[in-house]
């Protein structure tokens, strides 16, 4: 548990239950998902072979122990295959580079944000043998530069609370494709499920939700709500499914345009989703939220992505940030950001939703 998160109460557990773990919340309201001993231990034995940790390279601790991410990949191995764990007291540069200078290799295990501040920071430890990305999507314009810059292959790991690891890009160089997830972990079979949905089977999936089963997860099966293709033995993340938007009749995953503005030189972050129009044609708008490394105009980044989509998939409302803060478990909540605009939209507009003409004053850094 985090600090001053409160427990969940149940009148009794579920036959078996060794372990309760509480779901980020990142499609849905948190839910809790029992494990027994034996899927702990296949999910940290997957997680072990597949990446290939090792006592001669400890795992330096800067991500959250209470999150399924931390749990698998730092505290399970430890427990189970003597992998070493560093605590480090935090995740700033400084400290981490201090708590990697005792060792000759270590491996470190973080999320997107934590990596983007260690580069531009020029701190990212040089004895790294093993670097992990995962909790939220690893972009090109993050992965290409830290190899350029350090020789370093940052490996996307892929996973879920519900099942554990998925799928880890374990090759050499950067990937070409942002959509690219890697493939299936050791012991893990993937599938697409009749609605395009990514099918996980392992002995490392949970038991059920708690105290509400749901057919999704059961028997071994967790029915994830991630969009997604295999193709040539690798799994490429499509979106998820309820975060599609709707334009006139069309969809769109909001990761597709999100992949083609980081690659543009002055956008730092972005963020895409879709909001009702008040055009019934259109059923929704797309939204943009833009952190930049240099200001940049929404007429320069609608040019950008002409040339690489078609015009229904540019956004119509561009909003400009200085971040786009990250949740404590290192994730960007799309559903937090589209909370958050409506919000402010409808402090704006009062009951009216916003038009697809209106556009939010811009802001740069």
């Amino acid at each position: 548990m985090e600090p001053g998160q409160t427990p969940p109460q149940f009148e009794r557990l579920p036959s078996g239950c060794a372990h309760l773990k509480i779901t980020s919340a990142t499609t849905s309201a948190a839910r809790v998902v029992a494990f027994t001993g034996d899927q702990l231990a296949a999910d940290a034995e997957n997680i072990v072979q597949t990446m290939g940790l090792r006592p001669e390279w400890p795992n330096l601790g800067v991500i959250s122990f209470a999150h399924s991410y931390g749990f698998s990949n730092l505290i399970l191995p430890l427990l189970l295959h003597g992998i070493p764990l560093v605590l480090v007291d935090a995740p700033l540069p400084e400290a981490v580079r201090l708590a990697a200078a005792a060792f000759e290799a270590v491996t470190l295990a973080a999320v997107p944000a934590l990596w983007r501040t260690w580069h531009e920071a020029r701190a990212i430890p040089h004895n790294v043998r093993l670097a992990i990305s995962a909790g939220a999507p690893l972009s090109l314009a993050l992965e290409e530069p830290v190899f350029a810059a350090h020789g370093l292959k940052l490996h996307n790991f892929y996973g879920s609370s519900e099942c554990g690891g998925i799928a880890y890009d374990s090759s050499a160089t950067p990937r070409t494709d942002a959509a690219c997830a890697g493939r299936p972990m050791r012991n893990v079979k993937l599938s697409i499920g009749p609605d395009g949905c990514l099918q996980v089977r392992s002995r490392a999936v949970g038991q059920t939700y708690w105290p509400r089963p749901t057919p999704n997860l059961a028997g071994g099966c967790f029915h994830t709500s991630d969009v997604a293709d295999l193709i040539d033995g690798s799994v490429y993340l499509r979106g998820r499914a309820g975060d599609l938007i709707h334009v006139a009749g069309r969809k769109i995953a909001p990761e597709t345009i999100e992949r083609v503005l980081s690659l543009h030189p002055g956008v730092r972050e972005c963020l895409v989703f879709g909001s009702p129009s008040t055009d019934k044609e259109r059923t929704e708008i797309i939204v943009a939220y833009i952190a930049t490394r240099s200001t940049v105009s929404s007429e320069s980044l609608k040019h950008f992505l002409l040339e690489k989509l078609p015009a229904w998939q540019v956004p119509r409302e561009w909003l400009f940030v200085n971040s786009l803060e990250a949740n404590g478990r290192g994730k960007i909540s799309r559903a937090e950001w589209r909370k958050k605009y409506l919000a402010e939209r409808q402090e704006t507009f009062g009951k009216q939703a916003p038009s697809s003409k209106l556009q939010a004053p811009e802001k740069h850094q």
